[in-house]
C-alpha cells in the first residue's frame, strides 16, 4: 500500500486527476515502475549526447531525436519505442508538459535542406496515438489537452501543380498552416490537411479527411469532413 500511494503521488505530478486501479498487483507496479526507471535513465542520457539537458525526459527504446538543442520539450514528456523527432532550425519545436508521443510516431518539422521552415507546437497535456506522422513545414500546431488516436497525421503543405510544362515536384509548395484548439478528441486515421482551423472541444470521427475550418464545440465526421452536429 506504501508503494501505491507513492507511486500515485509521482503520477499526480504529471496527471492530477490521476489514480490507480484497484486491480493492479505490487508485482505489476514494481515492473512498471523499473520500465519508467530506465525510460528515465535512457532520457537523461540521449539529452546529455545532444547536449542539452532535459531532466524529466523519459524514452523507450530506438527513439531518435535529431537536432535536440532546436527543441524545446517541457516536464514529464514521455515518448515511446520507434519514435522519430527532427527539428532543424531553433526553436521550431515545442513540446508542452505531460505530453505523451506513442510507439512509431514521425514528427518532422521540415525535411528539406533546400527550404528549411515552418514549426510544430504541442501544448500541455496531449496523447498522441501510435504511428503519428506529424509535418511541419508550414506551421502546426495542437492546443492543450487534446487526446488523439492512432495513425493521424498532419501534412501542412500543399504540392504546386497547375504548370503543364513542368514536373509537379520542381513546382514548389503552398503553406497555409494548421491550427488544432483545445481539448479536442481526434479518432484514429483522421487525417488534416493544409488550412486547416479546428476549433476548442471538437470531436473528429475515426478516418476523417479534414480540410477548411470548423468551430467550437462540434462533431466533424467523414471524406471529406463536415460538421455532423453541434453540443
Amino acid at each position: 500500500m506504501q508503494i501505491i500511494s507513492w507511486f500515485e503521488k509521482l503520477m499526480r505530478m504529471r496527471n492530477p486527476h490521476f489514480s490507480l486501479s484497484k486491480n493492479i498487483t505490487n508485482y505489476t507496479l514494481m515492473l512498471f515502475i523499473l520500465h519508467l526507471f530506465f525510460c528515465k535513465v535512457r532520457g537523461s542520457i540521449i539529452s546529455l549526447l545532444g547536449g542539452k539537458i532535459v531532466w524529466s525526459l523519459f524514452l523507450e527504446k530506438n527513439v531518435s531525436l535529431y537536432y535536440l538543442r532546436n527543441m524545446k520539450i517541457g516536464k514529464m514528456v514521455l515518448i515511446e519505442k520507434g519514435s522519430i523527432i527532427s527539428a532543424m532550425h531553433p526553436g521550431s519545436l515545442c513540446i508542452g508538459d505531460s505530453v505523451k508521443i506513442s510507439a512509431y510516431s514521425t514528427i518532422h518539422v521540415s525535411k528539406n535542406l533546400q527550404d528549411i521552415t515552418g514549426h510544430i507546437k504541442i501544448g500541455n497535456e496531449v496523447g498522441i496515438g501510435e504511428f503519428a506522422n506529424l509535418g511541419g513545414a508550414g506551421g502546426l500546431e495542437i492546443g492543450h489537452n487534446c487526446i488523439i488516436g492512432a495513425y493521424f497525421s498532419c501534412h501542412p503543405e500543399n504540392h504546386n501543380f497547375e504548370n503543364h510544362d513542368k514536373l509537379i515536384k520542381h513546382q514548389g509548395v503552398s503553406r497555409k498552416g494548421i491550427v488544432i484548439g483545445d481539448n479536442c478528441w481526434i479518432g484514429a486515421k483522421v487525417t488534416i490537411l493544409d488550412g486547416v482551423r479546428i476549433g476548442n472541444s471538437c470531436v473528429i470521427a475515426a478516418g476523417a479527411v479534414v480540410k477548411g475550418e470548423f468551430p467550437d464545440h462540434c462533431v466533424i465526421a467523414g471524406v471529406p469532413a463536415r460538421v455532423i452536429r453541434k453540443y
